[in-house]
């Protein structure tokens, strides 16, 4: 029986991305064998996961795909920021933003799709993970958007790896113009509003004291391009909405005492 070191704890921890206390019990139990501690680790998936489910997930990742006319934006919370940069977790962040481009914009219907390759949903999938890194997890949101015609693009801000990262801005370009044609325009536009941080996302959310002055700005400037009314009139509302930003944690209080129940309700959801 080999002797549990802090060395195999460390090599088990970064291999797994699990928490310390959960790998010294792994490795008690199996004797110190690191890939018996993997699968005891992964076996313990329920009920790991009733135990870390009332604890503060705020840190994560934010996911992004775009095929053509669709794309979807994810944000998949974590305890720490530390398992951001697990192996595994960032597979499943773009697994799932990639499962959201053919789904119905639902985080519950995204949340029972077959996740590939596993014969698990999303949901056991999630579970199953949680074992494996030993921290809360939770799969918080989602928002797709489609183009019709056009094509929709994307933007990751503090990127970990393709897809991911702390800020996901995704734009939906209504056009004649193909996606290739429009590609540019896309990314910098996703990339402008990644760093603008925009008080609004959508036109529903705009007071419309405000949504008035905006509009009666920007037909200011669509006159100046000489158009007819028909197309300025399309030219101000494509300005006006057609995109999603998410920025890892917005929109909750992680010093609210209350916290821990919010997350709690984001489960039951």
């Amino acid at each position: 029986m080999a002797e549990v070191t802090a060395a195999l704890v460390k090599e088990l921890r970064e291999k797994t991305g699990a928490g310390m206390m959960d790998c010294k019990r792994a490795l008690g139990d199996t004797g110190g064998d690191i890939e018996a501690a993997v699968d005891w680790l992964r076996k313990k998936g329920l009920a790991a996961a009733a135990s870390k489910a009332g604890r503060v997930a705020a840190e994560g990742l934010i996911g992004v795909a775009t095929r053509g006319p669709v794309g979807a934006v994810v944000e998949v919370n974590s305890e720490t920021d530390f398992v951001a940069r697990n192996s595994e977790f960032q597979t499943f962040v773009r697994g799932v933003s990639a499962l959201a481009l053919d789904g119905d914009g639902e985080i519950g219907s995204l949340k029972e799709t077959a996740y590939p390759g596993t014969g698990r949903t999303v949901e056991a999938e999630l579970t199953d993970l949680i074992a494996t890194i030993g921290e809360n997890l939770v799969l918080r949101r989602l928002l797709r958007l489609s183009a019709g015609q056009g094509g929709v693009f994307s933007y990751v801000h503090n990127a970990l790896g393709p897809g991911i990262g702390k800020i996901g801005v995704i734009v939906a370009l209504s056009s004649t113009l193909s996606a290739d044609e429009l590609a540019v325009l896309g990314k910098q536009l996703a990339m402008h509003i990644a760093a603008a941080s925009p008080l609004y996302l959508d036109t529903a959310s705009v007071p419309k004291s405000a949504l008035d002055r905006e509009r009666d700005v920007l037909r200011a400037q669509a006159l100046a391009t000489g158009r007819s009314e028909e197309i300025i009139d399309k030219m101000v509302d494509g300005r006006l909405r057609n995109f999603a930003r998410f920025a890892l944690g917005e929109g909750i209080d992680r010093h609210r005492p209350d916290f821990a129940a919010e997350v709690a309700a984001q489960l039951k959801n």
